[in-house]
């Protein structure tokens, strides 16, 4: 029996094609060459964008499944997809530990103020200051998966206490995840904010998630509490954030997503003393590229086997 076919959208070269080696596979750089492909079994989501996928898609009749190198899926869904037999994976976990590393990081430079210690520094200026002790301190985490649960991991570890809101929260208490504290439904979302020493946002993007922090909940957290973002860009409101770090309404912001990227020349982040800003790169270690690619040819062994794919994705829900 042949294997299967996969189609691989990417705009670039790249080193991590030649892991494909022993695979059929074929490459499509622009929706005209994604318009001409067919007979792929499976399609490989590598940087193509939304259009090069239609374009496939609409090639490829024996299409089966889909992979998504990225965890989020907001820029590639449309209803074509949503409604075909299609399965959908994506790249849910691969990148986490990084990501929950940047949160620790994130933590520690507000805790013990880093941009004051590099400002004196650069001064020439011995000038000694207090600094918080994060044991102890409550961390929310906004949507509780992969990426969160790496997070909690190592906050915990710090003697930090963790707690998580999710859609489902499981029924019995002790079935749930021993790193967490306590749950909350999105309904309780204040509720939850009010508690928290930093404010973590892990959720995809959904029409139910897009500016789900906002003014009023902006509203809710502590004056010295902290956001950081690790999710998706546009489940925090960028305009009442802003409002809220330049009004000192809350302490800071660590970002390495954003409503619009790249940020413009001038935008009001850059320049902001209580944001630290990552330009989209949390998850890039040096090797990051291998492990995504990785991940799909477990997956693709899995496919090739008639096995279960890992990181199914709710096509409707978007996650």
């Amino acid at each position: 029996m042949s294997k299967p076919n996969v189609l691989v959208l990417a705009t670039t070269e790249q080193p991590e094609f030649k892991m494909l080696t022993g695979i059929p596979h074929t490459f499509c750089h622009d929706v005209a060459a994604c318009s001409a492909a067919a007979n792929a079994d499976a399609i490989l989501q590598w940087n193509g964008d939304r259009e090069m996928l239609r374009a496939a898609l609409d090639a490829g009749t024996n299409v089966r499944w889909i992979h998504s190198r990225s965890a989020g899926l907001d820029n590639m869904l449309f209803p074509q997809l949503i409604e075909s037999h299609v399965i959908l994976t994506n790249g849910r976990g691969v990148f986490s530990a990084s990501l929950g590393e940047f949160v620790l990081a994130a933590i520690l430079y507000f805790a013990k103020d880093f941009r004051r210690m590099i400002r004196n520094q650069s001064a020439g200026r011995w000038e000694p200051f207090d600094v918080e002790e994060i044991s102890g301190q409550t961390v929310g985490i906004v949507g509780y998966g992969d990426i969160g649960r790496a997070i909690a991991t190592r906050v915990r570890a710090m003697g930090m206490r963790v707690l998580a809101l999710r859609r489902n929260i499981p029924a019995n208490p002790d079935a749930g995840d021993p790193l967490i504290e306590r749950y909350y439904p999105p309904a309780n979302l204040k509720e939850m904010l009010a508690l928290c020493d930093y404010v973590v946002a892990t959720a995809p993007l959904t029409e139910q998630t897009r500016h789900m922090i906002s003014d009023a909940e902006f509203a809710a957290m502590k004056p010295p509490a902290v956001i950081i973002n690790v999710g998706r860009g546009p489940v925090i409101d960028e305009k009442a954030m802003i409002q809220a770090l330049t009004s000192r309404r809350i302490k800071g912001a660590g970002l390495d997503v954003f409503e619009h990227e790249p940020l413009p020349l001038g935008h009001p982040l850059f320049s902001l003393e209580n944001v630290l800003l990552s330009p989209h790169c949390a998850d890039h270690t040096a090797d990051w590229h291998q492990q995504a690619m990785r991940f799909f040819l477990e997956q693709y062994a899995r496919f090739e086997k008639g096995e279960t794919l890992q990181n199914v994705v709710n096509k409707r829900l978007g996650y």
